[in-house]
């Protein structure tokens, strides 16, 4: 396969392990174990309490986490995709650096919409040119992940934001929705970038450097909707048997995601909320300043006095501005990153065990011989292979999601910690 040989390029050449905007993520001790097991994590990642279910928070458009839809579109040899996910020894060098930046506002008489300038620099061979520079809009995004998913149904595809954020009706093309877009559809393109399977990819080839029109004729040239249908019957119906003997390391996996899915939701809402009394605190508190300085002029033995309060008002607005600052540009992207995530795992699950029920259907119909034995011998093998194909690709994958995670939340609760260490070193 192409992408076999492009990955295999990969490894001689060494390809970094990713993290988010072209950096690897750091150092530190993991969170949560790697057997994947479930209670590691309950007792050592997130104990939190669970009554917090009247706290307010972003809510998601479930339809573009869809994890019903699936692409039996894998390579058919276990052999190859073991070869071809091998994440481990890489060293870091990196030879693909994608910017996303200028959002900018579209008018149509149909429809208005945004969008964003992407610029790509490489030093690969296969790419025609070493700096591409295009734009693409959410839609187009939200192609290249289904592409992703239909091509590697089992690897952990990076998640999108979501399509619309309601909290008091937030406006679409408000300013900090679109630089909060732009910021999570950059990390997005650079986690695809630093994955050793995704970055070969030829559709994320083609998202990076192909112009509008060119785009379009090549989304037109995948499979038809009657092809698409037949998947998704199939799909359906494999879900609907479901899985008889799901082996015991996926069963631990299945666990983890289960506990950590409510774990993060929870810290989740818990961030809103902390974030959401520290902006009423501060509007509060900067309307204090002004007062006390109006008051000084009435109050002659206390001017000074009045005066200086004001000015620790001023100090201390400054602080928390500042420590806000850092709550919604590190800790809650960076923790909402991962409730979608959770998303995803299910997703990557669900896609799993449809392979293997498949194949647990045609091994009952050669068991009582409903069929034509040669063919389902023939079909069974094909199957035990992509089986074993998607369980090596995930059981990778796995792996290294769970280094990044356990190093993206910990940089993010510790950069969160020195902010207010800073804070209170300002304001005490």
């Amino acid at each position: 396969m192409e992408g076999e040989r492009r990955a295999s390029q990969a490894r001689s050449s060494g390809l970094p392990k990713g993290g988010a905007d072209g950096e690897s993520p750091g150092g530190g001790a993991p969170f949560a174990g790697s057997s994947g097991s479930s209670a590691l994590l309950q007792s050592e990642v997130l104990d939190l309490d669970e009554d917090e279910d009247d706290l307010e928070v972003f809510s998601k458009d479930a339809s573009l986490m869809d994890i019903n839809s699936f692409s039996p579109m894998m390579p058919t040899s276990p052999l190859s995709m073991i070869n071809q996910i091998k994440f481990e020894d890489e060293p870091d060098l990196k030879d693909l650096f994608i910017t996303v930046d200028e959002p900018e506002s579209h008018v149509t008489t149909i429809e208005t919409f945004i969008t964003y300038r992407i610029i790509t620099k490489t030093s690969r061979g296969e790419f025609d040119s070493s700096e591409f520079e295009v734009r693409r809009r959410y839609q187009d995004f939200l192609w290249l992940k289904g592409k992703l998913e239909e091509a590697h149904p089992t690897l952990i595809i990076p998640p999108l934001p979501e399509k619309f954020i309601v909290k008091g009706m937030v406006e679409r093309f408000n300013d900090d929705f679109i630089e909060t877009r732009r910021k999570a559809l950059h990390k997005f393109l650079n986690r695809i970038a630093d994955h050793p399977t995704l970055t070969f990819n030829e559709d994320f080839k083609v998202f990076l450097t192909a112009q509008a029109w060119e785009l379009s004729s090549h989304k037109k040239q995948g499979p038809g909707l009657l092809s698409r249908m037949g998947q998704t019957v199939r799909a359906v119906a494999s879900s609907m048997r479901g899985v008889r003997n799901r082996p015991e390391e996926f069963m631990e996996m299945n666990n983890f995601i289960e506990t950590f899915s409510q774990k993060i939701n929870l810290v989740d809402k818990i961030s809103q909320r902390i974030y959401k009394e520290e902006r009423e605190y501060f509007d509060e508190m900067k309307e204090y300043g002004p007062i006390h300085v109006l008051w000084s002029a009435s109050e002659e033995d206390l001017v000074d006095t009045l005066k200086s309060v004001a000015s620790c008002i001023d100090q201390c607005c400054k602080a928390t501005e500042k420590r806000m600052s850092g709550l919604s540009e590190a800790l809650l992207p960076a923790v909402h990153e991962y409730v979608l995530y959770s998303e995803i795992l299910m997703g990557v699950m669900k896609r799993r065990d449809q392979i293997q029920a498949e194949l647990d259907s045609k091994v009952e119909a050669l068991a009582y011989k409903k069929a034509d034995t040669d063919l389902l011998t023939e079909e069974i093998g094909k199957l035990e292979d992509k089986v074993e194909c998607a369980n090596n690709a995930l059981k990778a994958d796995w792996e290294r999601w769970k280094q990044n995670m356990q190093n993206d939340i910990k940089s993010a609760f510790t950069d969160m910690a020195e902010e207010n260490i800073h804070y209170y070193e300002q304001v005490c």
